[in-house]
């Protein structure tokens, strides 16, 4: 916080900063507890919002939620899942390191808390259908980026086993993610990976 000429703290006004703070801890929230065990004062307290400044920004914590999902669930799908396969020299080599990436981060960790799109769309999309579109539509992106560059690697590849294919790479992670969730273990990503090994073109 600024100060003023006479030395008295000035309120910096930063609705979008504080918009974002608000993204960020709730996801991190999210991540942790679940969006059902994670309330709405739970969010104030850790971005040091006001309960003004977070319904300015977000009238229900339905839409708090969907905001997560749409602006920072499928920002990390992308930049941790879709960008670095996409920039291998092909799709598999991609696919290969990015499960050994994430074990490897999961075992440097020592804790496993698990996909961030496969828990909110494990826990919601039942609940309510607003939820499940928009986690579908970040797993349909996925599978249909993957699908493209398989095609763009081998242009023989029909376009229903390249979607087919695609849709094994991400089934298999979360998946993988969801039963390393479970062990406290990145095992299961690296037998996924083996086996993808011999499956992907």
């Amino acid at each position: 916080m600024a100060q003023d000429s006479v030395g008295k703290p000035k309120r910096i006004n930063d609705p979008q900063g504080m918009r974002s703070r608000i993204l960020d801890v709730t996801a991190d929230l999210f991540q942790r507890r679940g969006y059902h065990s994670t309330s709405v004062q739970d969010v104030v307290q850790a971005a040091g919002a006001t309960g003004g400044a977070l319904h300015h920004h977000f009238p229900t914590k339905k839409a708090l939620g969907l905001a997560v999902i749409e602006e920072r669930v499928a920002r990390e799908v992308n930049t941790t899942a879709i960008e670095p396969v996409l920039q291998a020299d092909r799709l598999k080599t991609g696919v290969l390191a990015f499960f050994s990436a994430v074990a490897g981060e999961l075992e440097r960790n020592q804790a496993v808390t698990g996909c961030p799109l496969n828990n909110l769309a494990v826990e919601l999309s039942l609940a309510d259908p607003d939820f499940r579109h928009a986690s579908n539509a970040i797993f349909q992106r996925w599978v249909g980026v993957l699908a493209q560059r398989l095609q763009d690697d081998d242009p023989a590849l029909a376009s229903r086993q390249a979607g087919m294919l695609a849709t094994l790479v991400v089934a298999a992670y979360s998946g993988a993610m969801a039963m390393a969730k479970a062990s406290q273990s990145a095992l299961p990503l690296r037998d996924c990976a083996v086996q993808l090994e011999k499956l992907l073109p």
